[in-house]
């Protein structure tokens, strides 16, 4: 199936109304859709390469914006359609429910977010879970903001000035890059919480 749909981006890439397609990936991808737009952006890049600023900036905004509708939708409608899309994942929204109901730390749940915005976790079940929290909403656009724009345009930027050579680096280490990246992001965020703590003693 990824397979088949990963074709069909290449021949979308050329597309004239192929932004507004990325646009609109991105923004259900934040939220419920489960294929990344890394899948759309890599091919768009590859036909259009001197517009891999553009592609990356579509996707980017396409994805806060639906993390914004996520965020929504778990901060109203979290019982109504929030545990569908839990359960659609095979996640279970009772357990999630009482887990992230008890985290606590502003850094804690940035480092979380960051983590699924940058990596392969599933992001949308993230915004859904900041919205049920009722996490401070300029955080959660900041953290989104630079997690999702900093994995977008280093894929386009490398597409964008390396060509089809790096395309295929990018597929096989992509998710391998994304979990280095999200070792040292909470290693990172771990150090920081350390010295705040001990600061504020």
């Amino acid at each position: 199936m990824f397979k088949d749909l990963y074709l069909k981006s290449i021949k979308l890439a050329g597309h004239k109304s192929s932004k507004f397609f990325l646009g609109f990936i991105s923004f259900i991808e934040s939220f419920i859709f489960p294929i990344p737009p890394d899948v759309f952006i890599i091919p768009m890049t590859i036909a259009k390469r001197q517009e891999w600023i553009k592609i990356a900036l579509i996707a980017t905004f396409g994805s806060v914006l639906g993390a914004c509708f996520g965020y929504f939708i778990g901060y109203v409608f979290f019982n109504e359609i929030g545990v569908k899309i839990f359960e659609f994942y095979g996640v279970d929204p009772t357990f999630w429910k009482s887990k992230v109901s008890s985290e606590g730390g502003v850094i804690a749940w940035m480092t979380l977010l960051a983590i699924a915005g940058f990596s392969p976790v599933p992001f949308k079940l993230l915004t859904i879970s900041s919205g049920f929290v009722h996490f401070n909403f300029l955080y959660f656009i900041i953290v989104a903001l630079i997690t999702r724009g900093s994995r977008f345009f280093l894929v386009a930027f490398l597409i964008g000035n390396f060509g089809p050579a790096m395309k295929l680096l990018i597929e096989k280490k992509l998710l391998k890059i994304s979990i280095i990246a999200s070792v040292i992001l909470v290693i990172f965020a771990f150090l920081v919480y350390k010295f705040l703590n001990n600061f504020l003693i």
